[in-house]
């Protein structure tokens, strides 16, 4: 176990708050997680260029090391009057997206705006880790190898380890309160959300959009059918080299069982978002999404639910069920998203 993981196991092991779950499974259930993605600890040998900015803002790009073959990109931006260590916000964008993404500078500048440091990352195989004109291919070929060859885990799991990482660089950075560290993600952001502030309680407050879900219940019910097909290329070679001629329920779990253990059990969003608690959890999904499917998500909010209560916090999670919705992120969440932030970090 590397340092990083130990310092963290140690930490969750006396944060773990009452929520209803026997203590040991709990804490179980963090260090499972936190021995599975660990990985020999680097320096982070952090480099930092100052981008153009504007009347308002200020710019920077930064490169750090999370293990000795992956440099993280991202950009940074804080208003130009920000002076002190201030809370910070990490963004974490979709399967095919980058930190470049409209929305994500979006937010970003809403949040700088509000007197928040924000800050987004490429995810593995997108934005600058991925060659150009390569959009969603490579980490779909990724998963491919990560079922053919046990080792990585490029679909959610790899990044948990990167923003844990990412967490380190900030807590060196003089502009940050490292005691005000909020996350959001966006659809596969926001599983890494929920699931990095489940293991890290460095993570102060956390809002994961359209990305809360129980996978065990969507396989249950024969609902994973929209999930898969954001990587159904990689699913269906899996299964020809399994020699399974339609990919169904069975074989996903096996396709899971390798490239994401546990995700189904657990490390499912109904065993994990109770980790959180008592910190602040702000779920956002679409009520008629196919890809995390509603009766899944309410089942994995009533865990946390009981959890938060048990806690004596029930006031700090809350489900925000968007109406007549899909796998969308409309304004009006937008704005609950930056109001959660600003009620729980205070810039």
């Amino acid at each position: 176990m590397t340092k990083t993981v130990a310092i963290l196991a140690a930490t969750v092991a006396a944060f773990t708050p009452v929520t209803g779950i026997p203590r040991g499974t709990v804490t179980g259930s963090r260090e499972a997680f936190l021995r599975l993605i660990d990985r020999p600890r680097v320096p982070l040998s952090a480099e930092v260029h100052e981008l153009p900015g504007d009347g308002s803002v200020t710019r920077e790009h930064f490169t750090f090391a999370s293990q000795k073959t992956e440099r993280v990109p991202g950009v940074l931006l804080k208003s130009r009057g920000a002076s002190g260590r201030r809370p910070a916000v990490i963004l974490l964008h979709g399967t095919g997206g980058s930190k470049a993404d409209a929305s994500i500078v979006k937010l970003s500048e809403a949040l700088a705006a509000r007197g928040f440091v924000a800050v987004a990352i490429d995810g593995r195989y997108h934005g600058e880790r991925a060659r150009e004109g390569a959009r969603a291919t490579e980490y779909v070929a990724a998963m491919l190898r990560a079922y053919r060859t046990p080792g990585e885990h490029p679909f959610v799991y790899d990044t948990v380890w990167d923003v844990m990482r990412l967490v380190d660089y900030l807590e060196t950075r003089p502009d940050v309160d490292a005691a005000r560290i909020g996350l959001m993600g966006i659809s596969k952001g926001g599983m890494e959300t929920y699931l990095t502030a489940a293991v890290d309680p460095r993570i102060a407050a956390a809002v994961p959009v359209i990305g809360v879900q129980s996978f065990r219940w969507a396989l249950d019910h024969d609902a994973w059918q929209s999930r898969v097909g954001t990587f159904q290329a990689a699913a269906d070679a899996a299964a020809a080299d399994a020699g399974v001629k339609a990919v169904d329920a069975a074989f996903v779990r096996r396709f899971y069982d390798r490239v994401v253990p546990g995700i189904y059990a657990e490390f499912d969003a109904p065993a994990v978002l109770p980790l959180i608690a008592p910190r602040p959890l702000l779920a956002i999904n679409g009520d008629s999404d196919a890809r995390t499917p509603l009766e899944g998500v309410r089942e994995s909010a009533a865990a946390a639910e009981r959890a938060y209560r048990a806690a004596g916090a029930p006031d700090r999670f809350v489900l925000h069920l968007q109406p007549k919705t899909g796998h969308a992120f409309g304004e009006p969440a937008q704005q609950a998203m930056l109001d959660w932030f600003s009620r729980w970090l205070k810039p």
